[in-house]
């Protein structure tokens, strides 16, 4: 029997599967090269998520949102004025409104909405305060 066919045919396959093998290592080495890269990078997310994070506890928080409404502004700005609490009715004539039940009514539910939002405080039934 002929043993050179079959040591050919073994020989082709020894070098198929070394350009395999060498071909796997260069993707092996390629992968570990961009995991470093990405461990690096998670590291440095990790120091800024950190960094981030110490320093937005000393930024000052940012004013809630109040409703686009002209009314919202005044109230403000008549609570700013103010030194004690103040009760719906006191708030219309800021609001340039008639001491009527509806507006009182009215003023009422608008301080609501500040109270909502943690600017002004109910202090009592019926009286708000301008937040410290």
């Amino acid at each position: 029997m002929d043993v050179r066919p079959l040591l050919e045919a073994l020989g082709l396959q020894e070098e198929a599967a070394r350009a395999l093998a060498d071909d796997l290592r260069a993707q092996i080495d390629d992968l570990q090269t961009r995991l470093r890269e990405t461990e690096t990078h998670l590291e440095h997310l990790a120091i800024t998520r950190k960094t981030v994070t110490s320093l937005a506890d000393r930024l000052p928080a940012s004013p809630p949102e109040l409703p686009e409404h002209p009314d919202y502004p005044r109230i403000l700005a008549a609570f700013n004025e103010s030194t004690g609490p103040r009760r719906a009715k006191d708030a219309c004539p800021a609001l340039g409104h008639e001491l009527l039940p509806k507006n009182v009514e009215g003023t009422r539910a608008k301080l609501k909405r500040p109270v909502e939002l943690g600017i002004l405080t109910a202090a009592d039934t019926g009286c708000f305060t301008r937040r410290q």
